[in-house]
């Protein structure tokens, strides 16, 4: 059995649940409720606050804030939790706060993702698995993220929208709209350019696949359709390619509007 490893000068409550194999450096703070499992290093001058659940491998750095309270004025310190998955990497003062009441009640962040310098992950929030926020990308409340999605630095995301998979957003995109999956945006506010093209090539998918997103794509911006109508004339084409499911799936629960 791996040994625990906990610094002398870190201070960890004794409701805490520290698994064998977990490192906790110097000047690092850790409250009850606390539940971190094995392999997961955590850096000096971390604190982190529960109700939160580590998972397994997660390397966190210094500075960074895990599990505080929701700064949201509805918050009322009812119990609400944080839940990080597997192998994710936390950079230095990244901020991930706990969900509320009026919403899911929990944060959720998934595996496999890296959340660089300074990203903040606000209340009730959904991560999925393998995505990338850069320096200083912002989630604000309520926002879920698809998976493999790329946040580039500076990309500040507004309340309730939702970023389908495979996504990515330039450097300082203002994003208060849904990005619908595969979709390159950028700009303040946001606009779609095209198909993350270089993201789904590096991620295997198929010369076909990628040209029919491609022409998805026109029919979602470059005809001038409804919104309604793009997803009729999508319908027809879903049958030749299951790469459009996401897609299609995206446009159709979209309560915000899509970027556009």
């Amino acid at each position: 059995m791996a040994e625990t490893k906990i610094h002398s000068q870190a201070i960890v409550d004794p409701k805490a649940d520290i698994a064998p194999g977990v490192e906790v450096g110097p000047w690092t703070t850790i409250g009850p409720d606390v539940v971190i499992e094995e392999g997961t290093v955590v850096a000096s001058h971390v604190v982190i606050k529960g109700p939160t659940h580590i998972g397994k491998n997660n390397k966190i750095y210094q500075f960074s804030s895990v599990g505080e309270d929701t700064p949201d004025l509805k918050y009322q310190g009812e119990i609400t939790r944080l839940i990080i998955g597997d192998n994710n990497v936390i950079r230095e003062g990244a901020t991930l706060h706990r969900g509320t009441i009026q919403d899911r009640g929990e944060t959720v962040i998934g595996n496999d993702n890296l959340l660089m310098a300074y990203v903040h992950i606000g209340h009730d929030s959904v991560v999925g698995n393998h995505c990338i926020l850069v320096n200083n990308a912002a989630l604000a409340g309520h926002v879920i993220v698809g998976d493999w999605a790329i946040l580039s630095g500076f990309t500040l995301v507004h309340q309730f929208c939702h970023l389908g998979e495979h996504c990515f957003t330039g450097m300082g995109s203002a994003v208060g709209k849904d990005i619908p999956a595969y979709m390159t945006v950028a700009g303040a506010p946001a606009a779609a350019r095209s198909i993350n093209m270089e993201g789904l090539k590096r991620r295997g998918f198929s010369r076909e696949e990628i040209s029919m997103l491609s022409k998805a794509f026109k029919i979602i911006y470059r005809r001038g359709l409804t919104l309604e109508k793009a997803i009729e004339e999508l319908g027809s084409l879903s049958s030749n390619t299951a790469v459009l499911t996401p897609l299609l799936d995206s446009l159709k629960s979209s309560k915000r509007g899509i970027v556009r």
